[in-house]
């Protein structure tokens, strides 16, 4: 059996930072926060030495 620790990870976080915290009412609402949720480039993550993916991306083109 495959370890979905990543997935459970990730949708754990999403429910908790997102989904529980404001109700959509509309199908196109809920797109829009998970649009947004899945293409956050200013969470800073820790893989990336606690720096957004934005500012990952210019420090390397710099």
């Amino acid at each position: 059996m495959l370890d979905n620790a990543c997935v459970e990870s990730f949708f754990s976080h999403l429910k908790t930072e997102k989904l529980y915290v404001k109700k959509c009412t509309s199908r196109e609402e809920l797109e829009q926060v998970l649009e947004e949720y899945i293409y956050n480039y200013k969470r800073r993550q820790k893989k990336l030495k606690k720096r957004a993916p934005i500012e990952y991306r210019h420090a390397l083109v710099a």
